[in-house]
């Protein structure tokens, strides 16, 4: 478990872009225990993953749940967490597998009609791209419309206020994929 902990708190540290001195001062842990936890040469104790979890803005449950998963890399379809918005219909499947890396892939359903907009702080630490499966899609971006066809892949820009719709009378499927800077 401990080298599970070291690679957590390595992919948490980097998936923020943080330095060890970063992390040393938002956790109160020194930067050389953070160091020899990563490097496996220590173990941390409860105090310290407490510091180190609530740095990251994480229950320790969270990030120790993180840890113990980060072995698992085949998600199964079946396996794979669904969320639907009770409100507008739309589904969003987890679909890769649960380890936390920094790469992962979302397949959404956007029912037709529907509008969903994001503020630009959830854009914020990654990359993105829409993949559009089936259906049509109108992405605004700021103040920039993209409208998508079935096969057409969007990056996304810099963070800003953004809204899904989709304009078409079928269901809109998309993947999207996402890297954390």
């Amino acid at each position: 478990m401990a080298q599970a902990i070291a690679v957590r708190l390595k992919i948490e540290r980097e998936a923020r872009g943080w330095s060890l001195s970063d992390l040393a001062e938002r956790s109160a842990v020194s930067k050389a225990m953070i160091s020899k936890i990563e490097r496996c040469e220590a173990s941390p104790t409860a105090t310290v993953l407490g510091r180190l979890s609530g740095a990251f803005g994480l229950p320790l449950s969270v990030l120790l749940a993180l840890a113990e998963r980060a072995g698992e890399r085949l998600a199964r379809r079946d396996a794979q967490p669904v969320w639907t918005d009770p409100e507008t219909g739309y589904t969003r499947r987890s679909v890769s597998p649960p380890n936390g890396g920094h790469f992962e892939l979302l397949d959404v359903m956007l029912p037709a009609g529907v509008c969903v907009p994001y503020p630009a702080s959830a854009f914020a630490f990654q990359h993105q791209q829409i993949w559009l499966l089936e259906g049509r899609l109108d992405f605004t971006e700021g103040e920039r419309l993209h409208r998508l066809e079935a096969g057409d892949c969007l990056q996304l820009g810099a963070p800003s206020d953004c809204v899904f719709f989709n304009p078409g009378p079928d269901a809109a499927r998309y993947v999207i994929a996402l890297t954390r800077c």
